[in-house]
């Protein structure tokens, strides 16, 4: 796993190339992070830096929390991570000295380098069947009542009983996405703001984690 920084979606908007193109993008505010802990392989079984972004008050943090971020000599943070730096790392990190209170900036990345954005994405609560696995539905028309159920779900007599995965009815959203190889368009050192081509996953404000791209196409 290569190093990256954490972020805050931003929103979307539109960013002209140079040829005239009208690309769609996404802005992340991406970093400044602080490193919190720096794990070693001797010590802890592996090689990792732990990262913060986002402030928040000492009151909101519990006594454990807060004595860690204090041995760090930071302030507490709403969003930690780990980024594993095992097996050399692709990010150019691979013989730096990580130290704890040391930041890590947008400036890791560069236009036209790939990404990969992971994030939570937004909660649709409960949802259907065809809302949640696109199933086509029933008739509209000649008597049909039974529009958007879905259907018979059984498996007859053998083996009598509905199979384990079977899509249905239930909670959609609110899970882990990770949307790659999303080409950077625009990096802003002195904002903090990461464009990336195309969306990413969750509502504006949500936080995201952005790695270089593990597989380019």
């Amino acid at each position: 796993m290569s190093i990256g920084i954490l972020g805050r979606k931003v929103g979307m908007s539109r960013l002209f190339g140079e040829n005239g193109e009208d690309n769609s993008v996404t802005v992340i505010e991406a970093g400044p992070c602080h490193v919190i802990q720096v794990k070693t392989k001797e010590k802890d079984g592996y090689n990792a830096i732990q990262v913060g972004f986002a402030e928040k008050k000492e009151n909101r943090t519990n006594k454990p929390d807060s004595g860690h971020f204090k041995k760090a000599g930071v302030s507490p943070f709403k969003m930690l991570k780990e980024f594993r730096l095992d097996k050399g790392d692709v990010s150019g990190f691979e013989n730096k000295e990580f130290e704890s209170g040391e930041q890590v900036t947008v400036e890791i990345f560069s236009v036209g380098e790939r990404v990969d954005v992971s994030g939570t994405s937004k909660g649709k609560g409960f949802t259907g069947v065809m809302k949640r696995w696109g199933f086509k539905g029933h008739k509209a028309t000649h008597g049909a009542e039974n529009h958007r159920t879905p259907g018979s779900i059984g498996a007859s007599a053998d083996p009598s009983r509905v199979f384990k995965g079977l899509p249905m009815a239930g909670r959609m959203g609110g899970e882990k996405v990770t949307v790659q190889n999303l080409e950077v368009l625009k990096v802003d050192p002195e904002r903090n703001l990461l464009v990336v081509k195309g969306s990413v996953p969750g509502p504006n404000k949500g936080f995201l984690m952005i790695k270089k791209a593990a597989k380019i196409n």
